[in-house]
């Protein structure tokens, strides 16, 4: 979770992510003033939520297969948010469907073209 990265400001760096059902995935807050937490919505059937507080690192194993959005809730509208494929991304077309604030939108739909 950075406020500058590669790709501009407020970002996951990497903003796409694909990992096997069981992974780990942990969420470093290399900057003060970000979280890491599940998009509403945005996830599988099934699957846990999870919650960070700002500036807090935060670690979550991922164990239904699908599509995972993720969200620093100060940050969501100005873009920062990210998508993980958890093995088959079996809610693929309903994670694209999902709306999003702001700017929001355009990087979930990059991060989301890249799962395939």
């Amino acid at each position: 979770m950075l406020s500058k990265g590669e790709k501009g400001m407020m970002v996951f760096q990497p903003d796409a992510l694909k990992i096997a059902p069981g992974d780990t995935v942990t969420f470093v807050s290399v900057d003060p003033g970000h979280n890491a937490e599940l998009i509403r919505n945005m996830a599988p059937e099934g699957a846990e939520p999870f919650a960070g507080k700002p500036s807090e690192t935060v670690s979550h194993t991922f164990s239904v297969p699908g599509v995972y959005g993720v969200k620093c809730r100060p940050h969501y509208a100005m873009g920062m948010v990210m998508a993980i494929a958890v093995g088959e991304p079996i809610n693929l077309d309903a994670a694209k469907a999902m709306k999003h604030p702001g700017k929001a939108q355009k990087v979930m739909d990059t991060a989301l073209a890249e799962l395939h």
